[in-house]
């Protein structure tokens, strides 16, 4: 039954959760200009933190209200890289972070992002999101407000520094390990030509 509305629902465009990732998105600009224009640290924790927030709650919503749809299926996904590429950008130029640190990060996604127009060329559009891959995003929503908390000295900005690192660790190994998954399970579908159907999506 539930499987059922959720297939009905697909096409829907104008939903709560659809809007919650479109104000995600366009909180990246603003998030940029905070940080690297004016420097305003707090307001820039402020949206970091939202956008965690909301990506908590688009996800919860659709699933509660039966609001799953395509739209959102490409929106969600969408605003995490932005969120998650343009603060890798802003905490390098703000030496928050080391180059090394955003390397690692970014090539994980251009490895995927090959992926893309060898899928295309056998009919498949994308992969479907696991659980595994929402744990290393939300970890790293979690970090990267901690390490923006963590600039300057005191206890606060010291735990705070902890703490960020130990989810930008954990960030890093479950997105690698969610990557590795991914290009399995491209192959598999490269193989069957069949798409698969998404793992753990009640936990999503």
């Amino acid at each position: 039954m539930e499987v059922q509305e959720t297939e009905v629902q697909t096409d829907r465009v104008f939903t709560i959760p659809n809007l919650l990732s479109l104000l995600r998105l366009l909180g990246v600009p603003l998030f940029l200009w905070l940080i690297l224009v004016q420097e305003a640290d707090l307001w820039a924790l402020a949206v970091l933190a939202l956008s965690g927030i909301t990506d908590y709650l688009d996800g919860k919503l659709a699933r509660r209200w039966n609001q799953i749809s395509r739209v959102g299926e490409l929106l969600d996904p969408l605003a995490d890289r932005l969120y998650i590429f343009s603060t890798i950008v802003a905490f390098v130029l703000r030496d928050i972070i080391p180059l090394w640190f955003a390397i690692l990060l970014v090539s994980r996604d251009v490895l995927l992002l090959c992926l893309v127009p060898i899928l295309r060329r056998r009919g498949l559009i994308s992969l479907p999101v696991h659980f595994l891959g929402k744990a290393a995003t939300f970890c790293l929503l979690y970090a990267f407000p901690l390490l923006l908390l963590g600039i300057g000295d005191g206890t606060l900005h010291t735990l705070a520094q902890v703490f960020g690192w130990a989810f930008a660790v954990w960030g890093v190994a479950l997105y690698w390990w969610a990557g590795v998954l991914y290009v399995e399970q491209a192959r598999r579908l490269l193989r069957t030509g069949v798409a698969a159907e998404p793992e753990d999506e009640h936990d999503q």
